[in-house]
């Protein structure tokens, strides 16, 4: 953060933690938030981004604060719980390094996998936007160095390999290769970097060059952390891999012979206009590490089950099969999907007393759809109304435009509702409604589910997609809160870093991941234009894979529910997790 403010010349205010707004108490730092203190913006992708699109919006000129946002203006935009890139930036190296600084200099011999596992990210092939043109120039190169034209591949076959392709691995082309086989990355690396401006290209590639297939291309080589252009991730990890280089000491050489890439990184990353001032201000003095071709020996690599890539499970992803043999097994053990009554199937807000602001209607929904939504918001604001009491802090995770927390918020005004949402056109839409109903018990709050750590009472979640159901769960059983989840996207539950499935113990004694993954790919087959019996099937498996996750909540001392929703043609997922928890004596 410090680095990017001193790059964009950003003046900074020092407070105490007492000085901050409450808003931000409940919040992970680095953590900005707007006048009127309920709008706040926590985690660090997030504010860095905010970041950059403020100075960007304050003086459009500069394009050079632009350009961290990558081509798509995408750099680290996905949310922690569903990239894996922007987990590993945001989240697992920084973490993995201050483990690292935590360990005896005798122990560091080990390269950390969060490491190794940036080092292969840097070894994948690059695609940027114009890859093709960029790519049919480095052909050029490379069929120079060699002193030989490349020829168009023919149809004599899918195995041909024409003599261009065989340049970008010919070892008497690598030999001269040095700054040719990445001149090309580096050329346009340093063109988006460049003040001045540069003289257009008027010929054209030669025929031999322009007939080369796509797939008979060179891949282009990562300049920076994203591909070939400087943007807001190398600025994330440039610090995390500072203090690493500098917390190996004297085996540092000998470490980084197993990372040539992110040494060739971090080399390049000292010659960015700027970094190397902002570094000093940050008081980071780079150190000048060596780039060449060094021995390994004396280096453990961790073993292949610490891999990043290889989470627990994985071999079964594309396991396929039918649900029944599973279903049955669960069965023989006494287990079928079990859906208590909904405590409250007739309770309805009457919608047509209420403020327009507070329809969903307002929300940009097509009329069929707010109708459905008001059905869904009657179940679930029914259940968290029997639960609440004044002076309750309630949070509604992953918010999206606040359908849920603009009606607690008007029906509970006793309440404090939280939204938490990383989706920031999300968070504008629902605050926009809110000054429309001049609401002061609401927080808007842009941040993954980890970036909350405020306390509070009770947890909800509508159509919270995938593991992120799982997520919320887990912090709502760690602030030993009450929670109402409908769950959805069951076909993306997976191992994660932070859960494996089956969650509770009686499953995990019957069955295996691969079998729960059966279930939950087919927890997703419940689409009204599908037959009735298949979606009795998903249904059903759509209760088991939520009777799993109610029983997980009560090792944790919970008394749970899985009901659905009033209707149940309110939504294909109709299901919700009522748990309530109980005080222990």
């Amino acid at each position: 953060l410090s680095l990017l403010l001193w790059m964009i010349d950003l003046a900074i205010d020092i407070l105490s933690h007492q000085e901050l707004p409450a808003v931000v108490q409940s919040c992970r730092l680095p953590a900005l938030v707007e006048k009127g203190g309920n709008f706040c913006r926590a985690g660090l992708a997030v504010t860095l981004r905010h970041i950059v699109q403020g100075t960007c919006n304050a003086d459009p000129s500069r394009k050079d604060v632009a350009e961290l946002l990558g081509f798509k203006k995408t750099c680290l935009k996905a949310c922690a719980e569903v990239s894996h890139w922007t987990r590993l930036c945001e989240i697992s190296i920084p973490l993995a390094v201050e483990a690292f600084l935590e360990t005896s200099p005798d122990q560091r011999a080990v390269i950390p996998p969060e490491i190794l596992h940036l080092e292969r990210k840097l070894g994948e092939p690059v695609r940027v936007h114009n890859d093709d043109k960029i790519r049919r120039q480095k052909l050029l190169h490379l069929s120079k160095a060699k002193g030989t034209q490349p020829t168009a591949s023919t149809s004599e076959g899918p195995h041909r390999r024409s003599p261009e392709r065989k340049a970008d691995t010919d070892p008497d082309v690598e030999k001269n290769q040095g700054s040719n086989a990445s001149s090309v990355e580096l050329s346009a690396a340093l063109s988006k970097l460049s003040v001045e401006p540069l003289p257009s290209v008027t010929t054209r590639e030669p025929s031999c060059i322009r007939k080369v297939k796509t797939v008979d291309l060179p891949a282009l080589e990562h300049v920076f952390a994203e591909g070939l252009f400087f943007t807001l991730t190398d600025l994330v990890l440039l610090p995390c891999l500072h203090y690493y280089f500098v917390a190996l000491g004297d085996r540092r050489d000998e470490v980084l012979s197993s990372l040539p890439l992110l040494s060739h990184w971090y080399q390049r990353v000292q010659e960015i206009p700027g970094v190397k001032r902002a570094a000093a201000s940050c008081e980071i003095h780079f150190l000048n590490i060596p780039t060449g071709p060094m021995s390994s020996s004396g280096v453990r690599l961790p073993s292949s089950n610490d891999s990043m890539d290889c989470e627990p499970g994985s071999d079964d992803l594309h396991f396929r099969g039918g649900p029944r043999p599973t279903m049955s097994k669960l069965e023989e053990n006494g287990i079928s999907a079990k859906f208590t009554p909904h405590p409250c199937p007739s309770w309805s807000l009457d919608w047509s007393s209420l403020p327009v602001a507070v329809n969903p209607t307002e929300g940009k929904l097509p009329c069929e759809r707010a109708v459905r939504k008001q059905q869904q918001l009657n179940s679930l604001v029914s259940v968290v109304t029997s639960l609440a009491r004044p002076g309750d802090t309630i949070v509604d995770f992953c918010s999206g435009g606040g359908h849920v927390a603009i009606v607690l918020a008007h029906t509970l005004p006793s309440c404090q509702i939280v939204l938490v949402e990383n989706k920031e056109e999300s968070l504008l839409r629902a605050k926009d409604r809110c000054e429309d109903l001049r609401l002061n018990n609401i927080w808007f709050i842009q941040a993954n589910l980890d970036s909350f750590k405020g306390l509070f009472k009770i947890g909800v979640g509508l159509h919270a997609c995938g593991v992120a159901t799982d997520m919320v769960i887990d912090r709502c059983i760690k602030a030993r809160a009450s929670f109402v989840i409908c769950p959805c996207c069951y076909g993306f539950i997976q191992n994660t870093v932070k859960f494996t499935f089956p969650r509770s113990q009686k499953f995990k004694d019957i069955l295996s991941y691969k079998e729960h993954m059966v279930l939950s790919r087919f927890a997703d087959q419940t689409a009204v234009q599908l037959p009735g019996e298949r979606r009795i099937i998903g249904k059903n498996c759509m209760g088991l894979v939520d009777l799993d996750r109610a029983w997980a909540a009560e090792e944790h001392d919970y008394k749970v529910f899985v009901t659905s929703m009033e209707p149940e043609s309110c939504s294909p997922k109709n299901n919700l997790i009522i748990p309530v928890f109980l005080t222990l004596s």
